[in-house]
């Protein structure tokens, strides 16, 4: 495993990676992290560590530039957590959410249906806000399952069958 890269970000904004002893920008800590390295941020000045913000940034920029991987209904909804009672819940939930993606995507190698991803990914929002709504003063409960709700389950179960049919043959 490699070990963690600490950047330097001065005052001129300019980043400074001391794994290489070079001035980097930061189109190339976007590329260190697509790499699987670490990085660590913290500003020259004050020694804080700065990681969310600079790669917040990051993302920013990539969405900025047409990257458009974050939906517009996603992204509301992130804004809406912000000040709720589920605010302090959301990172921990988006990070196992994302590791679980990450795991989905290793285990079944290139035989992943990304329409299927979609559907797991509305399923595990809705469950989200029903938990989320729970907790939330004044929000209306969750509406009931109907039987178009158990036909998408069995749906999924059946792709998730044959997800794993294919898994097998592998």
């Amino acid at each position: 495993m490699m070990s963690k890269v600490v950047i330097k970000k001065y005052a001129n904004r300019r980043l400074y990676d001391t794994d290489r002893s070079s001035y980097i920008t930061l189109d190339d800590l976007s590329q260190m992290i697509r790499e699987g390295r670490e990085v660590e941020v913290i500003d020259a000045k004050s020694g804080e560590d700065i990681t969310h913000q600079v790669l917040t940034q990051i993302i920013v920029e990539e969405e900025a530039d047409g990257g458009g991987m974050l939906p517009v209904s996603f992204l509301r909804e992130l804004i809406s957590m912000y000040g709720g009672a589920m605010q302090g819940a959301v990172p921990n939930y988006l990070d196992a959410a994302m590791q679980a993606f990450r795991e989905q995507q290793k285990a079944m190698g290139g035989a992943f249906d990304p329409t299927m991803m979609t559907e797991m990914a509305k399923r595990n929002m809705e469950m989200f806000q029903s938990a989320a709504s729970a907790f939330t003063p004044g929000a209306k409960p969750a509406a009931a399952k109907s039987s178009e709700d158990d036909s998408e389950v069995e749906k999924l179960r059946a792709e998730l069958a044959a997800l794993k049919a294919k898994v097998d043959k592998l």
